[in-house]
């Protein structure tokens, strides 16, 4: 796939619509980096390209990638690391002049880690715990960010660097709507994920012992955070039923 590239200073920025932006997970805990590469392969868009337990391997393995003619586009970096500390990694990271992101996901909530977050290039800064739709989020808005200084010529306008950088601001809050408890909402969204097949809101509450009502506020939740899918149930009698698959 062709991939458009703009120069910016020392760094080319490449967007296209059609070609999944690389993604390299560092993280020391062999789980979580899993759990990671797990939610990224949920979004489309995005495809892993390698994870790293550490710093020096995460170095090593950029550099392999940039190499073999494969670029990563985006960086999910742990401030935490077992053989260096993030800041350092973001600094050398950038240092090499790619187009590159770095998305910080880290449990670390010190102002001055975060300002020099910052500071070292980092775009985005998730904490931990999160929900995936915190973290699709931030990946959905890299992207945009990546579009929006994207593009033919050299020189931007105030109105693409304006568009971009609102990009990166999240819009949706993680708060939960009135009424819904965060413990019946993993549930439910436990159960939509590791269906086979599209269930309905009475099949939901019929195994998780709640109101059909009840289920159905949580799985409209899901809908509208992007998480579940809603679609007609065909050949039920009586009145329009509606199932829900996860995304």
């Amino acid at each position: 796939m062709v991939r458009i590239r703009v120069r910016i200073g020392r760094k080319e920025t490449h967007v296209s619509d059609d070609a999944a932006l690389l993604v390299l997970i560092v993280e020391d805990d062999p789980m979580t980096a899993q759990a990671h590469a797990d939610f990224v392969a949920r979004v489309p868009g995005f495809e892993v390209v390698g994870t790293c337990l550490g710093g020096h391997e995460a170095i090593e393995r950029f550099d392999e990638l940039a190499a073999a003619g494969t670029p990563v586009d985006i960086v999910l970096l742990d401030m935490n690391l077992t053989d260096s500390h993030g800041l350092e990694v973001a600094g050398r990271l950038n240092s090499r002049g790619q187009d590159v992101d770095i998305i910080a996901i880290t449990a670390v909530r010190h102002l001055q880690v975060i300002r020099s977050a910052i500071s070292s290039g980092i775009t985005q800064y998730l904490i931990k715990p999160f929900t995936f739709a915190s973290f699709r989020e931030k990946l959905e808005n890299q992207r945009e960010f990546r579009r929006g200084l994207s593009g033919s010529g050299t020189l931007a306008t105030q109105a693409s660097v304006d568009n971009a950088l609102s990009a990166l601001r999240s819009v949706s809050s993680t708060t939960l709507p009135k009424g819904l408890i965060a413990e019946t909402l993993e549930a439910v969204s436990a159960f939509v994920r590791d269906s086979t097949v599209p269930v309905s809101a009475t099949e939901v509450g019929r195994r998780l012992d709640l109101s059909r009502v009840t289920v159905r506020r949580y799985l409209e939740h899901l809908v509208s955070t992007k998480q579940a899918i809603k679609q007609p149930r065909h050949g039920t009698p009586g009145r329009p039923e509606y199932e829900y698959r996860w995304v």
